[in-house]
């Protein structure tokens, strides 16, 4: 057979030197000219633990390509499909034909130029690379498929060639191997992302989910019934992971092409062709990543497949969860630092470069991409940490939904709320999306959620962290704070951000100091009440619990309304009374009702405000750490709004801590019988942040080590 292959690299070249072994006439086109003048002077060496041969074949440039030709074969990389098929369009004899031996789904653009009736189609397995001009070596043999791409039958010409071919069978169903290479391919993009081989990526199971739900998301696409090869089976995909595992251990081929395209050869991939043949997120999520890899942003690293990892939770988690807003799949970051890779999420509340702060708000979505990032997002770049997804929260943070906003569910209990105002940041954490996420507290809107979720929630000293980029509710007790999955991360990223010295949990007996009247409180439901009470009786002998007078604390719950309501009117009140219909009906209400509060007793609240935090607090004294009940009751079906009776019971035990400034954290410590969270509260005085995360570290490790007794 006369066959002139263009394009001599991994998969032509291989090809072209086992057709000439056998004795057919070949010839390789290549616009390397390194490469077709090392084939001519030296010959095409095949190495690698297959075989190891050279033959002599002439090798010519684009330019000296035959007018004529009766059999051609395409075996350049997807994306210079459209620069081949203007080489060959005219050029092929009647009768005669072209034949894909590429990956990807090219068919469309060959047809084009050369016509249905003159294309075959392959299917092409085996790894191979090319390592140096005229030099290929080919790592393994795996399954080479020929076929009709417009027909399910194998014909005469497609068994004449496949008997010219090395390793080669025909199919009558060649368009279902090449979109089962195309769910195996989405693996492999995924896989070189990072520096993994290709085994390893796919046998861990920290990237079991992402791996599943890729090769799903490309068989859902397939208008064929998708083939299997070389262990990788549509029917399977659990099982087919670690036969493809197995299968490329035995290769001498660890890495993909994509990975050495992107690494090794430091060349643009066949990711834009990835895009145009198929739709999806986590298809569109790994190209991002990989773009941004090509224009330098990133390199190939286990942190860019771990942000993979979570967009996919976030896709199969967040998303039912409606705590999303937007997704950033290749987010901007510092390459090194102490944060290098953590997916971090952040309440739509504070500004990110390039995206609208929605706020929970229709209208403020419409509004242009914010120019800066808030201090604390830049702070967490500069760490090195992965900003890769805003998250839902009530309107303006005030207690409220906007009724064309979907109200983000708990993840414990999807008929109920995550609560508010950071409910989305909670619902992420708790589903396990990431392991930490930014918040904003008011009188309880981290902390709240935190007890709902099952999560932890901390709220440090007022001002420790920026509040400039973020919109504000009541900025004399506004706090940006942490929802994580666990306290010794808060605390991390926390010393981060302020840079502040680590806390080491203090080793001897712990004292907290149990606040009477919050404790006693007959707000407090009976199955919360329970299930604090749990929580005391297994701290029994690990903690010492006093009583401590904590009535100061509960009588300044009186200058919450008054300073929120009328901080409210000053920051939302214009908007809300020159625009109206751009708020929803709860939180429309409730900031024009906070007109009605006077200056003066605005100013008067400020003035005992200040008193307030300008002098230690006697409850503090003598204990590591106040302890108090997180919320009365466990997470409602919707959350309710700020002015009314359960609105004020959800931050009683809350808002007297935005109140003072201090820093409260709330951990989750059990459950109620029904199953749904409870968490309690931790505090301590001013300025303690470090102390008091190092108690919470302290508590939750007893707790745990109690719960597995």
């Amino acid at each position: 057979m006369e066959l002139v292959i263009i394009g001599g690299g991994a998969i032509g070249g291989t090809i072209a030197a086992h057709m000439t072994r056998s004795g057919h006439n070949v010839t390789i086109c290549d616009a390397d000219l390194d490469h077709v003048a090392a084939i001519r002077s030296k010959g095409l060496i095949i190495e690698g633990p297959v075989e190891n041969f050279t033959v002599q074949l002439p090798a010519i440039l684009p330019d000296e390509l035959p007018e004529r030709m009766t059999h051609a074969a395409v075996a350049v990389k997807s994306h210079d499909t459209q620069a081949a098929a203007d080489m060959i369009r005219g050029r092929i004899a009647p009768g005669g034909y072209v034949v894909s031996f590429q990956n990807g789904l090219t068919a469309d653009i060959l047809t084009d130029a050369v016509g249905a009736d003159n294309l075959l189609v392959s299917f092409v397995n085996f790894g191979a690379d090319v390592i140096a001009p005229g030099r290929i070596m080919q790592g393994n043999v795996a399954t080479f498929r020929v076929g009709e791409p417009y027909r399910r039958e194998v014909t005469d010409r497609v068994r004449d060639l496949v008997d010219a071919l090395p390793y080669a069978e025909a199919t009558g169903n060649i368009m279902g191997y090449l979109w089962g290479k195309e769910a195996y391919g989405a693996m492999l993009y995924a896989g070189a992302v990072s520096d993994l081989s290709i085994a390893d990526s796919l046998e861990s199971p920290r990237y079991r989910e992402l791996m599943l739900a890729i090769a799903k998301e490309v068989l859902n696409q397939a208008p064929v019934q998708p083939e299997g090869f070389d262990g990788f089976e549509p029917r399977d995909l659990e099982g087919s992971l670690a036969r493809l595992a197995s299968f490329n251990r035995q290769s001498a081929k660890t890495h993909s092409g994509i990975y050495r395209d992107l690494m090794v050869r430091k060349r643009k991939t066949e990711v834009d062709d990835l895009i145009r043949d198929l739709k999806g997120p986590l298809t569109t999520y790994a190209a991002e990543i990989i773009r941004a890899i090509e224009r330098g942003e990133r390199t190939c690293e286990v942190a860019n497949l771990e942000l993979l990892a979570a967009l996919e939770r976030l896709e199969s988690r967040g998303r039912p969860l409606q705590a999303v807003v937007d997704v950033v799949p290749a987010p901007r970051r510092a390459p090194k630092g102490p944060l290098h890779g953590v997916p971090i999420a952040v309440k739509d509340l504070v500004a990110v470069k390039g995206l609208t702060r929605g706020c929970g708000n229709p209208y403020e979505k419409t509004e242009s991409p914010r120019g800066h990032d808030a201090p604390v997002v830049e702070a967490l770049r500069d760490a090195g940490a992965d900003i890769f997804c805003t998250t839902a929260l009530l309107e303006f943070a005030a207690g409220a939904l906007h009724p064309d906003i979907p109200e983000t569910r708990n993840p414990r209990d999807i008929s109920r709320t995550a609560g508010g105002s950071s409910g989305g940041s909670a619902a992420l954490v708790g589903a396990g999306v990431c392991d930490v996420a930014i918040g904003t507290d008011t009188g309880g809107s981290i902390r709240i959620p935190a007890h709902y979720c099952d999560v932890v929630g901390f709220k440090p000293s007022y001002g420790a962290l920026s509040l400039e980029g973020v919109q504000a509710l009541a900025p004399s007790l506004d706090h940006v704070g942490l929802l994580s999955s666990n306290v010794e991360i808060a605390a991390r990223v926390f010393h981060i951000l302020t840079s502040s010295d680590v806390v080491v949990p203090p080793s001897r007996l712990l004292t907290l100091g149990v606040g009477t009247l919050m404790w006693s409180d007959p707000a407090i439901h009976a199955d919360v009440r329970l299930a604090l009470e749990e929580f005391r009786s297994l701290m029994d002998g690990q903690v010492r619990f006093v009583d401590v007078d904590d009535r100061e604390l509960v009588e300044s719950r009186r200058l919450f309304e008054p300073l929120v309501m009328f901080e409210m009117w000053r920051e939302l009140g214009e908007r809300a009374t020159q625009y109206p219909e751009r708020f929803g009906p709860e939180t429309l209400r409730l900031v024009l009702s906070s007109a009605s509060v006077s200056e003066m007793d605005y100013l008067r609240a400020k003035e005992e405000l200040a008193e307030l935090r300008s002098k230690p607090l006697a409850v503090y004294d003598g204990v590591d750490a106040l302890l108090t009940p997180a919320v009365p009751y466990v997470a409602p079906t919707t959350t309710p709004p700020m002015d009314t009776l359960e609105g004020e019971h959800e931050g009683l035990f809350s808002a007297p801590f935005n109140l003072t400034g201090v820093p409260a954290v709330v951990i989750p410590v059990g459950a109620t019988t029904a199953g749904l969270p409870v968490g309690i509260q931790l505090a301590a005085s001013r300025g303690r942040d470090g102390d008091l995360l190092a108690v919470a570290t302290r508590v939750s490790a007893m707790l745990s080590a109690a719960e597995l007794h």
